[in-house]
């Protein structure tokens, strides 16, 4: 938020900074059971609760309740309305957390336009890199217009040029466009919602269409899953450009009417004790992470006091977006057992943008199930994180190589069919058939039934096969982490095809300045990846900058890791 501070300065009046309160006082709670976004809204708007926006050290800098989101974005609406954006064009939003984006966001939906969240760069050096992604995003949703920060706005013109894009700039620009005295035009239940961009795109992206009712289905189900009550809040640093961001703490907590408090991505890998600062002053129950964040937190528990944390109103601390780390999981339990942290609090979960966004939950307040794991093809025992049962109305099928459904124990590839569904993806009608048939989904990953509940072991393409043998590449990178020179999330493991057989990779972010020191790494790094899954591998050092692939949440991507290396972007 720090980076966006002129954006909010710059509307002192509009978002009083003063935080909304947990609970509504007169309007009696709802758990979802909405047509659509925005009547939703409608309801939420009718209480006192919303959403506040916090900054590195922790200071309010802004407060937007419901009643005054509503309020916001209708006119926003109007505007753009006012502007001639026709219903269904869409409108791309830089998603940073400010105000602002939520203002936009509902705007569009109250007037029929259908936005567009996509990310912030990861930093100005990359200006030319995320001007050129914003272009093909642009390209790829046909929007009409391009809404950003102050800060990125030039950006958002640059990548504009040449475009569908006839609207591009900052929350003033749009806020100078003449408001409509017509009617709004929401988008209704059945209709169009928004397009999410599927973090895994590495070349043309990919835009999950969702649908209202797809969402409210999955909001629904999330929140029963969840057992959300009206005394339930929550606290979260996640992008919401990403599913687990947007929809998890701005969509379904409104549902909810329930209120969150939100802190900027970079400002949590800033200071990201404030994460749990904030859980602790505002009595918070819910949060959500990647296991990543879990970690950063463990190690710097190591050198903060803890004096003054007390997360004992926590009882929900989700896991997903990625395979869940067991070992991470409980050495953050021991780290901040004496700050009042419940292990029981842990809630693991699965899901995917292509069906919004959560499709299995453990039952609220359960803690993680482990489930100890046998390969029967080379004998190598491992643990899983059981990731609980589907959502009610969903089925899941785990299908063998030939399409036969497997039974309990069985390791296949994860096929879905129910209503959170996508449609497909947006008119990309190719992309769209390969992993939707007969109404299922292919969801690329791999899996296996644990007395009912779904354990998630990895994507069907990032598995490693040498001599027959199923190898999983976190195996490999986690192995690797224990290394001093290596950090969390600096190792890359995947296969190429060997004269005889698959061979395994590893390209580690990580290049000491000595020719000796370098060697002596390669060697650890061969003898780790020896001693932990029993075949040689290749290796390759490389420095942090550009660094290692990832997706838009993140994700270490692997395909793209591996044709950057067949693709000679490596050296060795």
């Amino acid at each position: 938020m720090q980076r966006y501070a002129s954006t909010l300065q710059s509307n002192p009046d509009r978002w009083v900074a003063n935080p909304t309160p947990t609970r509504n006082v007169s309007l009696p709670f709802r758990r979802g059971g909405f047509g659509s976004l925005c009547e939703a809204l409608d309801y939420a708007a009718r209480g006192e609760t919303g959403l506040n926006f916090f900054d590195a050290r922790g200071q309010l800098l802004a407060a937007l309740s419901y009643r005054q989101l509503r309020l916001e974005a209708q006119s926003f609406a109007r505007r753009l309305i006012g502007a001639r954006v026709a219903p269904g064009e869409r409108l791309l939003l830089v998603a940073d957390t400010w105000p602002g984006f939520c203002v936009a966001f509902f705007g569009c939906q109250y007037a029929g336009v259908v936005p567009v969240p996509v990310p912030v760069p990861v930093g100005f050096g990359a200006k030319a890199q995320y001007i050129y992604q914003l272009r093909k995003q642009i390209d790829a949703s046909k929007a009409v217009g391009i809404l950003a920060p102050d800060e990125l706005a030039e950006f958002a013109r640059t990548a504009a040029e040449g475009t569908t894009a006839r609207l591009a700039g900052p929350m003033s620009q749009f806020n100078a466009l003449p408001e409509a005295g017509t009617e709004l035009r929401p988008l209704g239940a059945g209709g169009a919602c928004y397009i999410q961009f599927s973090s895994g795109s590495t070349r043309a992206p990919l835009g999950v269409d969702i649908r209202q009712d797809r969402l409210m289905a999955n909001i629904d189900g999330s929140i029963a899953a969840q057992g959300l009550d009206d005394g339930d809040s929550g606290v979260s640093w996640l992008p919401l450009y990403h599913d687990m961001g947007l929809i998890g703490f701005i969509l379904a907590p409104m549902c909810a009417q329930r209120t969150v408090d939100l802190l900027a991505p970079r400002d949590f890998a800033r200071r990201p004790m404030q994460w749990l600062s904030l859980i602790s002053r505002r009595r918070a129950t819910i949060t959500y992470s990647p296991s990543f964040g879990y970690d950063l937190l463990t190690r710097r528990a190591q050198t903060t006091s803890m004096k003054e944390l007390d997360l004992s109103s926590l009882r929900l601390a989700g896991i997903g977006a990625d395979m869940i780390q067991l070992p991470v999981l409980r050495r953050f339990a021991e780290a901040f057992k004496a700050a009042g942290f419940d292990e029981r609090a842990f809630m693991p979960s699965y899901g995917m943008a292509e069906v919004c966004v959560g499709l299995s939950f453990t039952p609220p307040f359960g803690g993680v199930k482990v489930d100890r794991f046998t390969d029967p093809q080379s004998g190598r025992t491992r643990d899983f994180a059981v990731c609980g049962r589907v959502l009610p109305g969903h089925v899941v099928e785990i299908r063998d190589e030939q399409g036969t459904s497997l039974g309990e124990r069985q390791v296949g590839r994860l096929f879905v069919r129910g209503p959170s569904v996508m449609p497909g993806y947006f008119q990309k009608p190719e992309e769209s058939a390969r992993v939707l048939r007969d109404g299922w989904l292919d969801t690329g990953d791999l899996g296996y039934w644990h007395k009912g509940e779904l354990v998630i072991t990895g994507r069907a393409k990032d598995l490693i096969i040498v001599n027959g043998r199923n190898i999983w590449p976190q195996d490999i990178e986690w192995a690797l982490e224990s290394l001093p020179q290596v950090r969390r999330g600096d190792a890359c493991a995947f296969s190429i095809d060997g004269a005889d057989s698959e061979s395994v990779v590893v390209v580690v972010e990580s290049y000491p300045a000595d020719q000796a020191e370098r060697d002596g790494l390669v060697g650890d790094i061969k003898q780790t990846v020896k001693e932990a899954v029993g075949v040689d591998s290749q290796v390759v050092l490389i420095k942090r900058q550009p660094g290692l692939p990832r997706t838009s949440s993140g994700k270490l991507s692997r395909t793209h890791a591996r044709s950057k290396f067949l693709a000679g972007d490596y050296s060795t």
